[in-house]
């Protein structure tokens, strides 16, 4: 999805368009800095011979093709879930907005399975949601990203990734432990120092289709060394990479 920042600088406005893989951060004076995102960082980390495998088996253009409706359905299923988790009846025929197309859309079948199996999940665990799609930095390590969930389940707080997909990839835990070690207001939340240090990551995959129950919910392993490993290689190969700036002029009127 494509943001749009607009600051009135040196006369003119400057317009730095953001995709997904920037955050920015308003400074005080009106001053943005940028800070790439956790999910394009992981995605540096090696994919393994299985995902090439998988890739020239099925053609570039056809790989591109499914990760993009895979998207897709991922952020449907994102945000009625986190209708859900506010209270909203999710209906079969619901919509939202599908940002290929740019429309709003029904909820397709495989979608509405989703959230019947996010619905068994919350039935069996009954967690206590603090937190839905919650923007973090890490401004000593320079990112951002958003953390799907915060939940609450028994005695333990979790930092919970959303899933659609049949299988938890390693970048998925990076994922996880960069959210888990930017700074975050646990506090506001009502966690204590205690519950915090003690704090667990999981993926939860929902539409699964592995099991009865339709969802897995599998805790993960920590791996921030990892992951600033990975940012190394992503630094190295996007030195020059930052958001486009475009300045246009305050207005326009025939013969100005």
């Amino acid at each position: 999805m494509k943001r749009e920042i607009k600051v009135i600088k040196n006369g003119l406005l400057q317009v730095t368009f953001l995709k997904e893989r920037w955050y920015a951060k308003e400074q005080e004076g009106g001053e943005y800095i940028f800070y790439p995102s956790v999910t394009w960082i992981s995605s540096y980390y090696p994919k393994g011979i299985a995902f090439y495998r998988w890739l020239a088996n099925t053609g570039w253009d056809e790989a591109e093709a499914i990760k993009s409706s895979a998207g897709d359905r991922g952020n449907t299923v994102h945000q009625s879930a986190m209708d859900f988790d506010n209270g909203v009846e999710i209906k079969h025929d619901s919509k939202y907005l599908n940002n290929t197309s740019g429309q709003m859309e029904e909820l397709s079948l495989e979608e509405y399975e989703c959230i019947l199996s996010y619905d068994k999940w919350h039935k069996k665990v009954n967690p206590q949601i603090l937190a839905n799609e919650m923007t973090v930095f890490n401004y000593e390590d320079n990112y951002a990203g958003t953390i799907d969930k915060i939940a609450k389940i028994g005695d333990r707080v979790w930092i919970i990734d959303l899933k659609t997909s049949q299988d938890i990839w390693e970048e998925h835990k990076l994922q996880l432990s960069a959210y888990s070690h930017s700074k975050i207001d646990y506090k506001s939340l009502g966690i204590t120092d205690k519950e915090w240090e003690k704090r667990g990551l999981a993926v939860i995959q929902v539409g699964y289709r592995r099991n009865k129950d339709k969802f897995k919910f599998t805790e993960v392993e920590d791996k921030f060394p990892v992951f600033l490993a990975t940012k190394v290689i992503w630094e190295n190969e996007n030195s020059d990479s930052h958001p486009f700036q475009k300045d246009y002029p305050l207005s326009v009127k025939i013969g100005g």
